[in-house]
């Protein structure tokens, strides 16, 4: 059987409106406080706002590179705090023992690291990737082979992200504190259905990338017209709540997904078959 794009996307609308409120205040403390006031306590975001919204890359990449090199330490802190909080939700909307919030922050908390090292894990997968299809197209010195080698991996990068997709799930639901074997468990959940997966999230990102822009010129006049200091402020609120709304629509997603998915590999193995 087929994952079903309809079907996920009633299941996560579902978990939404059932636990939205304990969601909110979740992702209010994990999500929304750390990111606005990182934003708001750093001038250097500013710098990375203005080089993001001139589409130049080179700046963009430049404006990062500072940033992250000055402040690597409280990003990693910002990381970990928030790697808590997602565990923590998708253990609230999914575990079958309907774990307390203290509980399921708790459990956040232990297998963060787990989390962290997968996170890393990945990425490491992703540029080594990457950087050898780069590496060979621009090694022939045709442009036409250089370009080709980028396209192809950027290709591969976005198979890659979606075969990974539900590592969170895989550790916050089952359990699973081995970084390695959850990466091979949402590898294998995966398997048949990558490209339906990734229309599914394509079409998610794209909605909410619109809503954001939306909810942005909207909330950031007011601020806009106050003053530059208020316009300052106003970015960096709604820079927190874009993302908690975003991992709060996320958190029901991978959830369903995973749900789908994980039945969906239960009725393909020998012994649900009989």
């Amino acid at each position: 059987m087929k994952f079903n794009l309809d079907t996920a996307w009633k299941d996560a609308s579902r978990l939404l409106s059932r636990n939205l409120g304990l969601l909110a205040v979740v992702a209010g403390v994990f999500f929304f406080l750390p990111y606005a006031g990182v934003a708001m306590a750093l001038p250097e975001m500013g710098d990375l706002q203005a080089a993001q919204a001139s589409g130049n890359f080179d700046l963009m990449a430049a404006a990062a590179s500072d940033l992250y090199a000055s402040y690597w330490w409280l990003f990693l802190i910002l990381a970990i705090i928030q790697g808590i909080g997602l565990l923590a939700m998708l253990a609230l909307v999914r575990q079958r023992a309907n774990p307390t919030v203290g509980e399921a922050l708790t459990a956040g908390g232990r297998s963060v690291l787990s989390y962290i090292a997968a996170q890393l894990l990945q990425v490491a997968l992703i540029v080594f990737v990457a950087v050898l299809l780069t590496a060979i197209g621009a090694l022939t010195g045709l442009q036409a082979l250089a370009v080709l080698g980028g396209i192809v991996a950027f290709v591969v990068t976005c198979y890659i992200v979606v075969k990974l997709s539900l590592v969170a799930p895989v550790i916050a639901i089952e359990g699973e504190r081995n970084p390695v074997r959850a990466l091979r468990r949402s590898w294998t959940l995966t398997r048949g259905q990558s490209f339906r997966l990734f229309l599914f999230y394509l079409l998610l990102l794209v909605a909410f990338m619109v809503l954001s822009v939306v909810i942005t010129l909207v909330l950031g006049l007011p601020f806009a017209l106050a003053g530059e200091q208020a316009a300052l402020l106003g970015e960096g609120v709604l820079s927190g709540l874009v993302n908690a709304v975003m991992v709060v629509v996320a958190v029901c997603v991978l959830a369903a997904v995973h749900t789908q998915l994980a039945r969906l590999g239960h009725e393909r193995t020998p012994s649900a078959d009989g």
